[in-house]
């Protein structure tokens, strides 16, 4: 289990001020104690020190008054001792430890034992004690004579109230001077902070509410301290792998409408196979009755003229009727592809000619551009041969006196069927629905809405497209694409030769 002191959301400054101002502060109050107390002592030292020196200044003179029992002197030396300000009160004694003069506020207890052993002893020394009731800091300075025997002690006072004003002013001192140096270090941390990390921060801060803002193409600006540049790359590498991935979504659910548009259509055509089969057998044979009923009819000899031009019509509609069913069933039968090595040329020509007597009937022109070397490729001859039929259709029944031009060509992997005509060409709102089964823009009687569907199914089977561009000619251009190598064309012909 762990605690913290902070909630977990917390300024920086303030984690600054906490977790670095605060231990340095604690740390320099340490230091600045221990460091007072080491100068208070050495404050001590000196004015003990002090008053050691201005004892040392009149020992000769006293010890030399003392020796030839001049009175005047001894009192003239104490008073040049408290001349220089330093002294509370000063004592001379003889070395029985009897007081001979005396100047200062108090005058010392009985102490003559102690002041004999003092004398005797020889030494100099200092101490702390209590004079008429004050803490007082003594100094005892031993006279000697000319022959260098003790004759004498000398005692010098120096207030302790002195010694703790001079404590107190420098603790003040001392604390006003670390709380000065505590701030403006505070103060230069707090600016390095936002110099250094602050700024960046938010900069940082400010690209990530653009990019929550909608601006995805946003990206941040490296410079600043080194973790600010790798957050920053960071945080780039994440905005990047998030479009690549938005990207890649977009592409699946592209992908995944475009299956299920397949999916629909391949529903939708079954459905119509099915249709369109139930719906040849039941009218075929209806149809060729009525045909040849009015076949039989026409060579009767005395027929009136508006009944002979009846009987032509019945005919030519069922004849009409005859084709529709025709093309449902080329568009349901889903036949395994009969391949076989065929020359494109031989295909475009082909097709072409089929077309020469409507062509003419519609004064429409068609060219032909065919590879120059010949180009034998594997697929169904008469399924690509109906889709070119239907597409040169389109092209000659697009308007009156028309111009077509049907182009083959080869790249490495397909061969391309290029029809282009200078029609009107097709709408937009059209193209989608193009291939659809039974749409047409032609009018009542003179469309399917089934040649493009037939086409459609026959570059599917055989592994490729066909695709609506503009073409150059004005009008439209229809491309059927089909693989030069595809496996299934392979397998379906050597089932083709295994039955043969």
């Amino acid at each position: 289990m762990s605690f913290t002191m902070f909630p977990k959301s917390v300024h920086s400054r303030t984690a600054l001020l906490v977790y670095v101002m605060l231990p340095m502060v604690l740390t320099l109050g340490l230091f600045g104690y221990i460091a007072l107390n080491s100068i208070e002592k050495q404050v001590e030292k000196q004015m003990q020190k002090d008053l050691e020196l201005v004892a040392r200044a009149v020992q000769l003179p006293l010890s030399y008054a003392l020796e030839k029992d001049r009175m005047g002197s001894i009192q003239q030396s104490l008073e040049s001792v408290f001349a220089i300000g330093r002294v509370y009160s000063a004592y001379v004694f003889d070395s029985q430890g009897k007081r001979i003069l005396n100047l200062g506020q108090a005058e010392p207890e009985n102490q003559r034992k102690r002041l004999t052993e003092l004398a005797a002893d020889g030494q100099k020394r200092g101490e702390y004690e209590q004079i008429a009731g004050r803490e007082v800091y003594s100094y005892f300075l031993p006279l000697t004579n000319t022959g260098g025997h003790i004759n004498g002690l000398l005692q010098l006072t120096r207030k302790e109230s002195e010694f703790s004003e001079n404590f107190h002013t420098l603790r003040i001192n001392g604390a006003l001077l670390l709380t000065l140096l505590m701030v403006l270090l505070s103060g230069v941390v707090l600016y390095g902070h936002h110099q250094a990390i602050g700024t960046h921060l938010g900069r940082l801060t400010d690209s990530m509410t653009r990019i929550a803002e909608g601006d995805h193409r946003h990206r941040f600006t490296y410079s600043g301290p080194r973790e600010i540049v790798a957050l920053g790359k960071t945080f780039n590498h994440m905005l990047n792998s998030m479009d690549d991935a938005q990207r890649t979504i977009l592409a699946h659910r592209r992908k995944q409408d475009e299956l299920e548009k397949q999916v629909r259509q391949n529903e939708k055509l079954a459905a119509l196979g099915r249709f369109a089969a139930g719906t040849a057998h039941e009218l075929g044979t209806p149809l060729s009755t009525i045909s040849g009923r009015a076949q039989r009819a026409l060579r009767a000899k005395d027929l009136h003229h508006d009944l002979r031009q009846g009987l032509n019509t019945i005919r030519r509609e069922a004849g009409r009727m005859e084709y529709i069913i025709k093309l449902l069933l080329d568009f349901s039968r889903r036949n395994p592809l009969r391949c076989s090595a065929v020359d494109v040329s031989w295909l475009v020509e082909s097709a072409v000619a089929t077309m020469e007597e409507e062509a003419r009937m519609n004064k429409a022109h068609i060219t032909c551009v065919t590879p120059d070397a010949k180009t034998v490729v594997l697929l169904d001859s008469m399924r690509v041969q109906q889709a070119l039929v239907n597409l040169l259709k389109n092209a000659v029944q697009s308007t009156p006196g028309a111009t077509i031009c049907i182009t083959c060509r080869h790249d490495h992997n397909n061969i391309l069927f290029c029809v282009d005509d200078n029609g009107p060409g097709v709408t937009s709102e059209n193209r989608a629905k193009i291939f659809d089964p039974f749409f047409t823009t032609k009018s009542a009687g003179k469309g399917t809405g089934l040649g493009l569907s037939v086409v459609h199914a026959a570059a599917q089977e055989h592994g490729g497209s066909v695709v609506l561009q503009d073409s150059h000619l004005g009008g439209a251009c229809f491309i059927l694409q089909i693989p030069l190598q595809n496996p299934g064309l392979q397998k379906e012909k050597e089932n083709t030769n295994e039955t043969d």
